[in-house]
């Protein structure tokens, strides 16, 4: 995915995802030349604001690859898809297995207890129903819009053009086009100025400009000029809010909030538990060399002392 309507879509799946559990975009799956759209990893405390997100909340309640296409998914793409996935668990038995060794180096049996590892979920989503992968994998619908393919591949299914208009469904349907992302647009311009939806995306919609330049019929002319109206006025708010803080420094405290999201992943791969008060001090640092130097310990450390001595 390289244009900037993938590049809108991924990110803001992450930055939905980032709510409530660790994610991260272009992850790379060792052994094979293929990257993750958007990895997550459930934070166990934020339960209840994942429970308040609707159905991006439902499908990211476990780890899950999750896999959005512009146009409908054929065979040969899910196919990748679950490769990535097959890759990516065997990468993450690989670490658990290293872990354990170096927990335990004096073992003397030769072959060491495999580590549980939580088989990831994938998630694809397209436009429209795929029906080639549905028969597939003798997929089941779920509830409307989401299919469960046959267990043991612990895959989903989501079609975009089968969702409810619903709030639970709106940031995915974001993720559509031509009518549907008018439909969510004007969706998510009624919500209130608080409303969560309209933190996570609005700021991407308008970095990106998605869904304000596509061609309309007459009938949606006057939906598409008050969503065009409201772009208008929210850039505007954030051009003001921009010059306000400084441009430079707004950027630097997006790069160390992502820099400390990677390193609560890492520990959170390496099965190491991050107390609140550990977590507030990782995300609550600005310094980019402090947490290169947490992120470098971090993807090897079997301890959170090995990283944050101060809050072990």
């Amino acid at each position: 995915m390289h244009n900037r309507s993938d590049q809108f879509t991924k990110s803001l799946l992450r930055d939905g995802l980032s709510l409530v559990s660790a994610a991260e975009t272009e992850v790379e799956v060792l052994a094979a030349t293929q990257k993750i759209d958007v990895y997550s990893v459930p934070d166990p405390a934020r339960e209840s604001e994942r429970a308040g997100m609707g159905l991006l909340g439902e499908l990211s309640a476990e780890p899950s690859l999750f896999e959005p296409f512009h146009g409908t998914p054929g065979l040969r793409q899910v196919r990748q898809c679950l490769r990535k996935q097959l890759t990516w668990h065997h990468e993450l038995e690989r670490r658990a297995r290293s872990a354990a060794r170096s927990v335990a180096p004096d073992e003397d049996t030769d072959a060491p207890p495999q580590p549980a590892v939580a088989f990831p979920a994938l998630v694809v989503i397209g436009p429209g129903r795929p029906e080639t992968v549905l028969d597939a994998y003798r997929c089941e619908p779920a509830q409307a819009g989401v299919y469960h393919a046959v267990p043991g591949l612990v895959m989903r299914v989501v079609v975009l053009s089968e969702l409810p208009r619903t709030r639970a469904t709106l940031l995915l349907r974001l993720l559509g086009s031509g009518r549907r992302l008018r439909e969510a647009l004007a969706d998510l311009a009624a919500l209130p100025d608080d409303a969560w939806e309209k933190s996570v995306a609005t700021p991407l919609l308008v970095h990106f400009r998605h869904g304000i330049q596509e061609p309309t019929t007459d009938e949606e002319d006057d939906v598409s000029a008050e969503i065009r109206a409201w772009f208008k006025e929210y850039e505007q708010k954030l051009r003001a809010e921009e010059r306000k803080e400084g441009r430079d420094e707004g950027r630097a405290q997006g790069r160390a909030e992502e820099a400390a999201r990677a390193v609560l992943t890492a520990l959170r791969v390496r099965g190491i538990a991050v107390p609140d008060a550990a977590r507030e001090r990782i995300l609550a640092e600005q310094d980019p060399e402090a947490l290169e130097r947490w992120l470098e310990r971090a993807i090897v450390a079997t301890s959170l002392a090995e990283v944050l001595d101060e809050l072990s």
